[in-house]
């Protein structure tokens, strides 16, 4: 039987934060393996134009920089898979991560899977994703100058993305279907205290409207059953994020209560070998700069770590 080949670093993801990654270790000559997925380039592949991403002073579309980021990262030699990691064994060196395809072996792994954002599931909020619905403010508040907008959510998110659009919109509706908000008291109030932002309670976003951009939001308001359109052209959809890292908590990496990867020193998990990098491990930033950033971060922790052990 044919010993399986031990890689110097295997990436898993292929997003900012993978491709920074795999940039980094390629220029140190570490030869890395990027496992892609079926669909390469993260949720920068579903944003229609990036303004705020450093060098491109007339903007860039998301799958265009992500083009460009993964012809680099081709150029200084690292190697590029579409599969999906199904499983992983960390227990021992070599770390093994599994595909669907194959196994790899490696001496260290950096876990740069991303976060999802959780949706409404709504036909028309996929149809009208790029095109007026969003669930990042930062990323696209600014193309919603002097408009109407409406943050579907009732938690810490929503009254942050809601008070972070005030900046740029007309007005601001919060729509949370439940009666109550689940948001801290000091971001609620905050939110209760800003003019530009109005409140609708115990409604159920039933349908975005609209042809080829949003133009309101049907909502059914759950004690009558009635329904009614608002006006809108922007719907946030600030109902938290989920983590890509079941696979590697059931491997025994550490994660938080809300399924984050933890660190116990820069980019080292509690696993020896294994690092993080971007949304996986961070709620609060979630930008596509900061999770390069912590590419970069990772790839260096990793060449240090192989280093020290030669």
């Amino acid at each position: 039987m044919m010993e399986l080949q031990v890689y110097s670093t295997v990436i898993i993801g292929s997003g900012p934060a993978g491709l920074t990654a795999a940039l980094y270790a390629a220029r140190a000559e570490l030869k890395p393996v990027v496992i892609a997925g079926q669909n390469p380039g993260g949720q920068l592949m579903q944003t229609t134009e990036v303004e705020n991403f450093p060098g491109f002073p007339e903007g860039i579309l998301g799958p265009e920089l992500m083009a460009n980021m993964t012809k680099q990262v081709e150029r200084f030699g690292a190697e590029l898979k579409q599969e999906n990691v199904v499983a992983a064994d960390f227990s021992k060196q070599p770390l093994v991560v599994k595909t669907d395809k194959t196994e790899y072996r490696a001496k260290t792994v950096i876990i740069a899977t991303g976060a999802d954002a959780n949706w409404l599931n709504l036909p028309s909020e996929q149809r009208l994703r790029g095109k007026g619905v969003s669930a990042c403010a930062t990323c696209d508040g600014f193309f919603f100058k002097g408009k109407d907008v409406i943050v579907a959510g009732g938690g810490d998110s929503a009254m942050e993305e809601a008070n972070f659009l005030t900046k740029f919109a007309k007005t601001v509706t919060i729509v949370h279907r439940r009666p109550e908000f689940r948001a801290s008291k000091i971001m609620l109030k905050r939110a209760q205290d800003n003019p530009k932002i109005k409140f609708v309670a115990d409604a159920t976003i039933v349908e975005v409207v609209g042809e080829n951009s949003v133009s309101g939001v049907k909502v059914k308001y759950n004690q009558s059953g009635t329904e009614e359109v608002l006006s809108a052209q922007g719907l946030f959809v600030a109902i938290g994020h989920t983590p890509a890292a079941k696979i590697f908590a059931a491997a025994g990496v550490a994660v938080d209560q809300k399924g984050y990867i933890t660190v116990s020193n820069h980019t080292h998990t509690n696993i020896d070998g294994v690092f993080v990098a971007g949304d996986v491990n961070d709620p609060r930033y979630r930008q596509a700069v900061t999770a390069a950033g912590m590419g970069c971060m990772a790839a260096l922790d990793v060449e240090k770590y192989l280093a020290e052990r030669e």
